[in-house]
C-alpha cells in the first residue's frame, strides 16, 4: 500500500465521523457558511508576475516535521502582510499535524483567499470547508473517479467555493472536464514515491487547453526553480515547505516575491 492509498484509507474513516457528527444542513448554522467566499481565481490572474499560494503546513509524511515552533495564525499574517495572492492551508490531522480549526482561525482574519488543502472524497468535507472559511477546496485526480470529480466540482460550485483539480500525472488528464474544471495544479511530486521533478509541469501543461489556469506545486525551492517555470505557461505556484523551513519568513517572503515578477 503506497503512502497515497494509505491516506484515503484513513480518509474514509474521517469521513464516516464526520457523517455522524453532522447533518448537511447543520453546516450552514456557522456564522462563516453564510459569508460570500473570496475570488480564489481572480486572485491568481494577476498579469505582470507568477502568482503565489503560500501554504501553512507543520509536517507532510516525506520530510516529517517542518517547523518547530508552529504558530499557524502568525505565519498567515505574516504572508497576508507580504502581498501573497492566496494561502493554502493543511487540515490533514494523521499525516500533515493539520486541524480544520487552522482553517477558521485564519479565515476570520483572512485578506486573501483560503484553499483548504486535504484528501476530499466527499460533499462533507466540502460543506466543513466553507463552514469553516476556505474559498476554495482542493481536489486530487488521483484519489478519485472521473465521477466523483463532477461530483465534488459541482458540490463546490453550489457552495460558493472554487475547485482546485490537482494532477500529478498524464495518465490523469483523461478524467478532467476542462469547461467545469478550469483551475488545474500540476504536483510536481509522484505521489506513491514522493520524488520531485519540476518537468512534470513543464510536461504536463503542454497537454492543457489554454483556457485554463495553472497552478505548479511542490519543490519550488530557489530563483532558478522560478525561472524555469517561468518558461512555462504557468500562471501560480504553490509553495510551503520553503516558507515553512525558513527562519525569517519576512524576508523569504518578500525575496520569494521578487524572483515571481516577469
Amino acid at each position: 500500500m503506497n503512502i497515497l492509498e494509505k491516506i484515503l484509507e484513513t480518509k474514509k474513516i474521517e469521513v464516516s465521523e464526520l457523517h455522524r457528527k453532522f447533518s448537511r444542513s447543520s453546516f450552514t448554522n456557522f456564522e462563516l457558511f453564510n459569508k460570500k467566499s473570496l475570488d480564489f481565481k481572480s486572485a491568481l490572474s494577476k498579469n505582470g508576475k507568477i502568482n503565489l499560494i503560500a501554504e501553512i503546513k507543520k509536517a507532510s509524511p516525506s520530510k516529517g516535521i517542518l517547523k518547530e515552533n508552529f504558530d499557524y495564525l502568525e505565519i498567515a499574517r505574516k504572508y497576508m502582510s507580504n502581498g501573497v495572492d492566496a494561502i493554502s492551508i493543511l487540515t490533514d490531522q494523521r499525516y500533515f499535524f493539520g486541524n480544520i480549526s487552522f482553517l477558521k482561525s485564519i479565515a476570520e482574519i483572512k485578506t486573501v483567499p483560503l484553499l483548504r488543502k486535504d484528501f476530499i472524497i466527499d460533499e462533507f468535507q466540502i460543506l466543513e470547508a466553507k463552514a469553516n472559511g476556505a474559498d476554495a477546496i482542493l481536489l486530487i485526480a488521483e484519489a478519485l473517479s472521473k465521477a466523483q470529480i463532477d461530483e465534488l466540482t459541482n458540490t463546490a460550485y453550489e457552495n460558493d467555493l472554487e475547485a482546485l483539480l490537482e494532477i500529478h500525472s498524464e495518465d490523469q488528464l483523461k478524467k478532467i472536464d476542462f469547461d467545469k474544471n478550469k483551475i488545474i495544479g500540476i504536483n510536481n511530486r509522484d505521489l506513491r514515491t514522493f520524488q520531485v521533478s519540476l518537468t512534470t509541469t513543464s510536461e504536463i501543461v503542454k497537454k492543457i487547453p489554454n483556457k485554463c489556469l495553472i497552478i505548479s506545486e511542490s519543490g519550488i525551492n530557489s530563483k532558478d526553480d522560478v525561472n524555469f517555470l517561468k518558461n512555462t505557461r504557468v500562471n501560480a505556484l504553490l509553495v510551503g515547505e520553503y516558507f515553512m523551513k525558513s527562519e525569517n519568513i519576512d524576508e523569504s517572503l518578500k525575496q520569494f516575491i521578487d524572483w515571481c515578477k516577469k
